[in-house]
């Protein structure tokens, strides 16, 4: 079955859904006014420097200060060149010398002091974004460093006669402004192909200083691209059969971003103009209940729980109503190994990072635990976040870490309940009128001239009465339907009603 990438842009959002064989396997959701600024380059200026924690924070023109650790302002690059080459930090002949430790961040920076630095990790939750002074340009092959004179290959091209290959074009290709790293889309390509991505990137390096020459911080240089670009050069591969956008203006932007990379790729993108809603013509299910559940199924009849919490996630895998055909321990097996599959694909679904724990069932042989963990080992292959997995415990636990690439599904989509005192999660009245908003397109286009009467708690209607205004206004020319917005303050907040009204009748 083809593996799909389907990109639907409304006005309110843009929602991107990887498909493999199938199944959801990775969700992005970005809200247009609250763009993701992670990438972005900021002429920034030093608020506070914090000796004791061997930080400082910056002023960019964010919500809140970014902070700027003392490795990201040093020429200690080794997390820097390991983020790109997907490995763990380690001794290699592609890799400059470790450097000695750190100065001390009083010594490199003072506060009122001008700093160009780009946002590693946006804001989480009450944390600023993260920021670093090792600039970095990531294109679909290349990745271009204007600070340092680094020539490196991603670790994930095992082919040594290709890796030599492409070490021996970046040094071709390499200029006196900065070094490169081919990323694993580069492998086969040409170096007429490398050498035009490598000029786009020293571009925007070049508009970059030059911006910075005539701004005053805190001061946006570079803004990087939207969701939708963004996701496709990072995902957009072999193993991506087809990419289909229902909006013509993102199709035009992607079909123009693609075309010089490879007309190939040009061609596996795919405009959608049917009636039905993109996710559901392809036969996916966008639950926001099951997607944040607690409560994963499997097929088996087992299932896992997932516990959130600010230090880790933990994760507890049951039999639930598997009762096996054979001995306790075989079931038991079963369970997990399909558990191991199962937890991969979550991680990357939910987008879950920093410390995980999970409690597999216990098992008595250790070949059976080496088994449960070399499976999980193997379905985390596929998930561009790093993870490092460490072996199964006498007891059935399995500590790991997972890359945080960006906010997780539940801090995207949710907020602490008013009702319960923060003890459990509702979509937040956004969420909601977003999704309202895109039903009610859909009813427009299936029964136009109808009267929509959309009912709804006061907090989501009055969402949808501002943010809506221009939508509800197309709808009225474009499907001569009538729109009414009625609050119900003892509705819950989740729950709303669409009716359709026509002439006496009415249809919920």
């Amino acid at each position: 079955m083809a593996n799909l990438l389907l990109i639907s842009v409304a006005e309110c959002d843009t929602r991107i859904a990887l498909a493999e064989e199938g199944r959801l396997a990775e969700f992005f959701l970005e809200r247009h006014p609250q763009s993701d600024p992670t990438g972005n380059i900021y002429k920034g200026r030093v608020t506070k420097v914090l000796p004791g924690l061997g930080a400082a924070f910056v002023d960019v023109g964010l919500a809140r200060p970014g902070y700027l650790f003392v490795e990201e302002v040093s020429e200690n690059w080794d997390d820097f060149f390991n983020f790109w080459l997907k490995e763990e930090p380690k001794e290699s002949p592609e890799l400059p010398p470790r450097r000695l430790p750190a100065a001390p961040i009083e010594d490199l920076l003072q506060e009122g002091q001008e700093v160009l630095v780009q946002v590693f990790r946006g804001p989480m939750g009450d944390k600023g974004a993260r920021l670093t002074t090792h600039l970095s340009f990531p294109g679909h092959y290349l990745v271009f460093m204007p600070n340092f004179a680094h020539l490196g290959v991603s670790r994930r091209i095992p082919d040594e006669g290709e890796r030599d290959r492409l070490k021996a074009v970046l040094e071709d290709l390499q200029t006196p402004e900065g070094g490169l790293i081919a990323r694993t889309a580069s492998q086969g390509q040409s170096p007429e192909r490398l050498a035009r991505e490598r000029d786009l990137l020293l571009n925007l390096w070049q508009a970059v200083k030059r911006q910075k020459e005539h701004s005053s911080p805190p001061a946006l240089l570079h803004q990087e691209y939207d969701t939708a670009r963004r996701v496709v050069r990072e995902l957009l591969g072999p193993e991506i059969d087809r990419i289909v956008v229902d909006d013509a203006g993102a199709y035009e932007r992607l079909a123009a971003y693609l075309e010089p990379l490879s007309p190939a790729y040009k061609n596996q993108v795919e405009f959608y103009d049917g009636p039905e809603p993109l996710f559901s013509h392809f036969g996916l299910e966008l639950d926001w209940k099951k997607l944040l559940a607690p409560r994963v199924w499997l097929k088996s009849g087992g299932y896992l729980m997932f516990d959130i919490t600010e230090a880790l996630t933990s994760i507890d895998v049951n039999t639930g109503k598997f009762v096996g055909r054979r001995q306790f321990q075989e079931t038991i097996l079963t369970t997990n190994l399909e558990a191991a599959r199962e937890i991969a694909r979550q991680l990357r679904l939910r987008n879950l990072g920093g410390l995980i724990v999970v409690d597999f069932i216990d098992l008595e042989k250790a070949a059976h635990r080496e088994q449960v963990h070399q499976t999980l080992a193997e379905a985390c292959k596929r998930d561009r976040a790093k993870t490092t997995i460490m072996p199964m415990s006498a007891l059935g636990l399995v500590e790991m870490t997972r890359q945080r690439v960006r906010n997780s599904l539940y801090q995207l989509a949710t907020e602490p309940c008013g009702c319960c005192g923060g003890l459990g999660t509702v979509l937040t009245p956004l969420t909601v009128a977003h999704d309202i908003l895109r039903q009610l397109e859909g009813e427009a286009r299936e029964f136009p001239g109808a009267h929509l009467l959309i009912t709804a708690h006061p907090q989501v209607a009055a969402i949808l009465e501002q943010e809506g205004e221009s939508l509800i206004n197309r709808l009225r020319t474009t499907q001569q339907v009538h729109i009414t917005i009625s609050q119900q303050p003892l509705f819950p907040r989740e729950n709303f009603e669409i009716q359709r009204e026509w002439g006496e009748g009415r249809e919920t």
